[in-house]
C-alpha cells in the first residue's frame, strides 16, 4: 500500500505587491495579489503557464510563493499521478492558455481534486470573474493580459530546473545474497540478467551505460541486476565470478548464458536471446489479418449531452440541488465553450449524491440523473477521479443496480454505456477488470449481450465488451501480466460466442462481438484453457454462421475464423 504524502498549494503574486496598493483606485475592490498557483508533491512543482511544467519545489521563475497552503493528503502511486497529468496536457497547451478562463488556478483546481478529493481555496480561483465582473475590469482586460501573459506563458527560463518523472528503477543493485534470491524469485514469470562487476574494472564502466539503455528499453519484461562482487562477496562465489565484466542470464527461473566481456554488441545479442527464450513469438503474428488490424484500436464511448430542457424538466426539484445543478452547468460549458471553460464540479459530494440517489430516488427520476452522470464520464477528467475512489464505490452501486432483474431498460441502457465512457481514461480498466468490480461486470455485460427484448441493450452491451477485450489485447501486446485469469476470459469468451449465434438482425452488435473474440484470443497461450473451450463451443463455426446469416462481411469473417483456427491447433 502506497504511503499518504502531503499536497501543498503554493501559491505567488505575479504583481509583486502591487495589486494590494493600486486595486482599489484601478478597478474598484481590493485585490491581495494577482495569483499564480502550483501544485507540490513528493519534491516536485507541477504548474502550468507554457504548458504544464515541472520544476523543484520553489525554483521556478516566479520565485519564492507568498503563502503556502496544505490540501489533504494522496495515496495515490506515482505512476498514477504520472499518468493522470499527462493525460491532462492535452487540454492545458500552451496555445490555450487564458489568463482569465483557462489558467494556472484551473489547472491546480483539478490536479488538486484529483489528488485529495478537494479543490483550492475560492478566493484565488474565482478572482479572475471578480475582476471581469467589475467594469474596469473588462475595460482592462486588454492591457492585464499583455503585462501578465509572457510572465506566465512564456518557457521556464534555464534556472527552472524540470525534474524527471519519477519512475521505477530499471538496473537493480544488490549488496547481499538474500537480495539476490529475492530478485530471483521475483523473476520466476519472467527474465533476468545479472551484471558482476567491481570497483576496479574500467571495462565494466565502458559497458554499464550499455546495461542501462537496454534495461530502460526492456522495461517490465526483465529483471535488471548490478552486484559488485566486492561488496556482495557470496553472490560472486556462489556463480564462481572470476573476472568482471561477467554477465548470466535467466528465463522463468532457469539459466540460460554465462559470458564475460565489455562488448556491447555482445551484451544487446545475448539479451536478445533471453528474451526471445522468455516471450517466444506467437504464431499469430504471422497471420495476415488486414480487416482485422485495421479495426480502430480505441475504445467506443457515449459523449452525447441530452438536452437540458427535458433533463430539468424530468427531474424537477432534483435539479436544483447543488450536485445536480453544478453538473449540469459543466456539461453545458464542456458542450458549449470546451473542456478548458468547464470548471469540475465538486466530485465527492457528486459521488455521494449519486450513490444515495440509488437507494431511495425513483427510477424515473433516477434515469435522467445517471444519463448526465454518463455524459460527465466522457470527460477524462471526471472518469480518471472515478477510477480512484476509494472502493469505487459509486462505480460498485451503478453496477449493483444495473445488475438487478428489476432496473427499467432505459436505466439499464445508459448503465451500460457509462460503462464504456470509463475507458475514456487508462486508469479505469485495471479496476474495472479485478475484483470486487469484475464479479459485477462480466455477467452483467454477457447477460445483456443476451437479451431477446431490445437490440440497443444488445449494441452498448456489445460496445463494451469490445472495451475490456481491446483493453486485454493491448496489454497482452506490451507483455504486461494476462489481465483476467483463465476463468474470467472463459466466462466472457462463451458469452461472447453465445451472443454472436443468437443474434439475428444486429450487423454491429455481431462485428463488435465479432472483433472483440478475435482481441480475446489473440497472442493468447498455447492450450490455454479458453482455446479448449472455443474448440468444444465451435467458435469458428458461430462466426461463419454470421457470415452465412448476413450479419458479418466475409473479409472479416474469413480472417477471425482463420484465427480461431491457428489457436486450436
Amino acid at each position: 500500500m502506497t504511503d499518504s504524502r502531503l499536497v501543498q498549494l503554493y501559491v505567488y503574486d505575479l504583481s509583486q505587491g502591487l495589486a494590494r496598493q493600486f486595486s482599489m483606485q484601478m478597478v474598484g475592490i481590493q485585490i491581495d495579489a494577482v495569483y499564480h498557483t502550483s501544485i507540490v508533491l513528493g519534491g516536485a512543482e507541477y504548474y502550468y503557464g507554457h504548458g504544464i511544467n515541472t520544476s523543484c519545489p520553489g525554483a521556478t521563475h516566479h520565485g519564492q510563493p507568498m503563502e503556502i497552503f496544505s490540501l489533504g493528503d494522496t495515496s495515490l502511486p506515482d505512476e498514477i499521478i504520472i499518468e493522470y497529468i499527462d493525460s491532462m496536457r492535452s487540454e492545458y497547451t500552451p496555445e490555450s492558455y487564458d489568463l482569465f478562463t483557462h489558467n494556472c488556478n484551473n489547472f491546480t483546481a483539478d490536479l488538486a481534486m484529483f489528488l485529495c478529493g478537494r479543490s483550492i481555496p475560492e478566493h484565488i480561483k474565482n478572482l479572475p470573474q471578480t475582476v471581469l465582473q467589475t467594469p474596469f475590469g473588462q475595460m482592462l482586460r486588454p492591457a492585464l493580459e499583455r503585462q501578465l501573459r509572457p510572465i506566465v506563458n512564456s518557457p521556464p527560463p534555464s534556472y527552472s530546473q524540470p525534474i524527471p518523472a519519477p519512475s521505477s528503477v530499471m538496473v537493480q543493485t544488490v549488496s547481499s545474497l538474500s537480495d539476490f534470491d529475492r530478485l530471483l524469485k521475483t523473476a520466476e514469470s519472467k527474465c533476468l540478467i545479472a551484471f558482476f562487476t567491481s570497483a576496479t574494472c574500467p571495462p565494466c564502466k565502458t559497458v554499464y551505460p550499455h546495461f542501462e539503455q537496454l534495461a530502460e528499453e526492456t522495461g517490465e519484461k526483465a529483471v535488471f541486476i548490478k552486484v559488485d562482487i566486492g561488496m556482495a562477496y557470496s553472490v560472486g562465489e556462489r556463480y564462481s565470478i572470476r573476472a568482471t565484466p561477467t554477465f548470466i542470464t535467466w528465463s522463468k527461473g532457469q539459466r540460460l548464458d554465462t559470458w564475460a566481456g565489455a562488448s556491447p554488441t555482445d551484451l544487446k545479442t545475448y539479451v536478445q536471446m533471453m528474451l526471445t527464450a522468455t516471450y517466444p513469438v506467437h504464431p499469430h503474428t504471422n497471420l495476415k489479418l488486414p480487416t482485422l488490424m485495421s479495426t480502430p484500436k480505441r475504445s467506443i464511448t457515449f459523449a452525447k449531452i441530452p438536452p437540458f430542457d427535458k433533463v430539468t424538466a424530468k427531474l424537477g426539484a432534483i435539479a436544483e440541488t447543488p450536485e445536480v445543478s453544478t453538473l449540469i452547468d459543466f456539461l453545458q460549458k464542456l458542450s458549449t465553450k470546451g473542456p478548458s471553460d468547464a470548471p469540475i464540479p465538486d466530485l465527492p459530494k457528486l459521488a455521494a449524491f449519486i450513490q444515495q440517489s440509488y437507494k431511495t430516488t425513483d427510477p424515473t427520476l433516477l434515469f435522467p440523473l445517471i444519463d448526465i452522470f454518463r455524459a460527465s464520464l466522457s470527460d477524462p477528467r471526471i472518469s480518471g477521479w472515478f477510477a480512484e475512489e476509494k472502493d469505487h464505490a459509486t462505480i460498485h452501486a451503478l453496477l449493483t443496480h444495473a445488475s438487478t432483474h428489476e432496473t427499467p431498460y432505459p436505466l439499464h441502457l445508459i448503465s451500460l454505456q457509462s460503462l464504456c465512457n470509463l475507458f475514456t481514461t487508462p486508469l479505469f480498466p485495471t479496476h474495472l477488470l479485478t475484483p470486487p468490480l469484475l464479479s459485477l461486470l462480466l455477467p452483467l455485460a454477457t447477460a445483456s449481450l443476451l437479451s431477446t427484448t431490445h437490440l440497443s441493450l444488445r449494441a452498448a452491451a456489445s460496445n463494451l465488451i469490445f472495451n475490456i477485450a481491446l483493453h486485454i489485447h493491448l496489454q497482452r501486446c506490451t507483455k504486461q501480466k494476462e489481465v483476467l485469469d483463465d476463468a474470467s476470459l472463459v466466462e466472457l469468451g462463451v458469452g461472447v460466442v453465445e451472443g454472436i449465434q443468437r443474434e439475428k438482425e444486429g450487423k454491429e452488435v455481431v462485428k463488435a462481438a465479432v472483433v472483440a473474440l478475435a482481441w480475446l484470443v489473440y497472442g493468447v497461450e498455447r492450450g490455454s484453457e479458453l482455446a479448449d473451450i472455443l474448440g468444444i463451443v465451435e467458435a469458428g463455426e458461430v462466426v461463419r454462421g454470421a457470415e452465412e446469416k448476413g450479419l458479418l462481411e466475409g473479409g472479416l469473417a474469413k480472417e477471425v475464423v482463420g484465427l480461431l483456427g491457428v489457436t486450436l491447433e
